[in-house]
């Protein structure tokens, strides 16, 4: 029974987005109506942060990217479902993750167009009750997008920047029914590989902590302002060393849904975590002042440990939770040459 119910929500996320793919840019806000519900919660990153209502969504978000993206397409890197891990809210849950792709015709949010292909990073989480989505969280790469246009929103990464690639495995778009064993299994990982996590400064160093959960040529896909890296050494030294230097106080992680199917799983928050930038991040000083964390993460599993790990974060809220509102930045300085990234010293008391 509930393989047929994972196989129905399925295949209405997927009607879904065929109609949305194919609407002309008037159509949208009546065809959301005919999918979503007339409660629908949606969730997106700064911005755009909480839409109630599906006509209310298309004109905000979908209305706008449409026409600035001509001939916008939709390119699958995972699909899946699964049942809530978490009793509240539950329910069967759809996620989809890959970019958006068209050529930049038009401005979006003050980002002037290049004329030239672009690719929107982007993972989606979608409650499925009934016939219809009742909740959405889309999370999408802003920064990666305005890098492409030739902007500079952040300091130079730690890590590398690229238009990132699907699983290597090739496998993550999960039409098809799969083993429920098997997604067990890749869930029962995420939430060991969570508590390694959640003691931030645990016993073990921490190639050793990571290697517990992880392949040692792990590939981590962050967001754009800090990069993709390889292997657990790189990975320490390029993120997550760094990132834990950098922030004092974090807070318990906090999850809406997390769900598993094959050897894919993932999870979001609204916020995952809270966190005080007590030593610099990103290049920029410590402003002593807590920020959330809105973040999806996507996983592959090989065998007993995780291989490849996408990573959504909304660096745009957090940094406006900073005082440093970036898009308002890029406005004022203009396009297509954006200075690099700096706080004025007062910004960070604002």
């Amino acid at each position: 029974m509930k393989k047929i119910q994972l196989q129905h929500a399925k295949q209405l996320v997927r009607s879904f987005y065929n109609d949305l793919d194919m609407a002309e840019v008037a159509e949208i806000p009546a065809m959301m109506a005919r999918h979503c519900s007339p409660n629908l919660l949606w969730r997106g990153y700064h911005p755009f942060d909480e839409i109630s209502g599906p006509e209310a969504v298309a004109q905000a978000f979908w209305q706008p990217l449409r026409g600035a993206l001509t001939r916008m397409q939709r390119r699958l890197d995972v699909f899946m479902a699964g049942e809530n891990y978490y009793s509240d809210p539950g329910g069967i849950w759809v996620c989809s993750m890959g970019h958006l792709m068209g050529l930049f015709d038009r401005p979006w949010l003050n980002i002037a167009p290049t004329g030239k292909l672009v690719f929107l990073r982007y993972c989606a989480f979608h409650r499925v009750e009934g016939e219809q989505i009742t909740e959405t969280a889309m999370y999408f790469d802003i920064p990666h997008l305005m890098m492409q246009a030739g902007l500079h929103p952040f300091p130079p990464q730690t890590a590398s920047h690229q238009v990132q690639p699907g699983p290597q495995t090739h496998d993550g778009v999960m039409f098809d029914a799969q083993d429920s064993a098997a997604g067990e299994q890749t869930l029962d990982l995420i939430q060991r590989m969570v508590t390694d996590l959640g003691t931030w400064q645990g016993a073990l160093p921490l190639e050793e902590e990571l290697a517990r959960t992880w392949h040692d040529d792990m590939l981590w896909w962050g967001p754009a302002g800090i990069g993709a890296t390889y292997t657990i050494e790189r990975y320490a030294k390029q993120h997550s060393g760094p990132f834990r230097a950098g922030f004092t106080e974090r807070s318990k992680t906090q999850h809406i849904c997390r769900i598993g199917e094959g050897n894919f799983g993932g999870f979001f928050g609204w916020p995952n975590f809270t966190a005080v930038p007590s030593g610099g991040f990103m290049g920029m000083p410590a402003t002593g002042k807590p920020g959330e964390f809105r973040v999806i993460d996507i996983y592959r599993r090989d065998g007993d440990k995780l291989a490849e790990n996408w990573v959504f974060i909304d660096l745009l809220h957090f940094w406006k939770q900073q005082g440093v509102d970036i898009l308002e930045r890029m406005r004022q300085v203009g396009s297509p040459a954006m200075s690099t990234f700096q706080v004025p010293q007062g910004d960070l008391n604002t």
